[in-house]
């Protein structure tokens, strides 16, 4: 196993209302120094959840929602930021009430992943949520959210969907996919 570099010395260089970059002295085990820069999270860390959510045993719900970072609407899973104290599968049922309007009876922690693992530290809980029923709460989102439902079977032709490019959410499909399909609960 590869020795971790020495951190020799660690300081946040800018911070937003939502963000802090971090710049990071470090020493490699070959003594080679480098400054690395990453994005932190604002403060606890709690963490995030994104959900596949299924409303059958085929389709998934997408929500629209308007992303800054691209500057216009993206379809994705629902998703939001664990509160203090909420375990995970707690937080992504109240994300899903919020977002898609629908609570799971079921919920089963997948994965965890990271969007960019050389420059931010931030991971998400990926959960499946199935046997799903009608429930909205009131959410922090400035309008109401479009949801839509896609087949699990369209995945390939989702990648070509001009509003869906975050690969996070391509990669949660597709374990949610294969997962059901190796437990035999995903039609062939």
């Amino acid at each position: 196993m590869r020795q971790k570099p020495t951190v020799l010395a660690r300081e946040i260089v800018a911070s937003s209302r939502l963000f802090r970059v971090e710049e990071l002295q470090l020493r490699f085990s070959n003594g080679v120094e480098r400054t690395y820069e990453r994005l932190v999270g604002k403060g606890s860390g709690y963490g995030a959840v994104m959900v596949v959510a299924m409303v059958d045993a085929e389709h998934v719900l997408l929500v629209e929602e308007y992303c800054a970072g691209t500057d216009d609407y993206q379809l994705s899973l629902p998703k939001g930021l664990i509160e203090p104290g909420e375990d995970v599968l707690v937080a992504a049922d109240r994300e899903l009430k919020e977002e898609a309007g629908y609570g799971a009876r079921k919920l089963e922690l997948l994965t965890e992943l990271s969007l960019s693992p050389g420059y931010m530290s931030q991971k998400i809980q990926v959960v499946l949520a199935r046997d799903l029923y009608e429930e909205r709460l009131p959410g922090d989102e400035p309008e109401p959210l479009g949801v839509e439902k896609i087949s699990l079977r369209e995945i390939a032709s989702l990648v070509r969907h001009p509003q869906f490019s975050e690969g996070r959410a391509l990669a949660a499909l597709y374990l949610a996919r294969d997962l059901l399909g190796q437990r035999g609960e995903f039609p062939a």
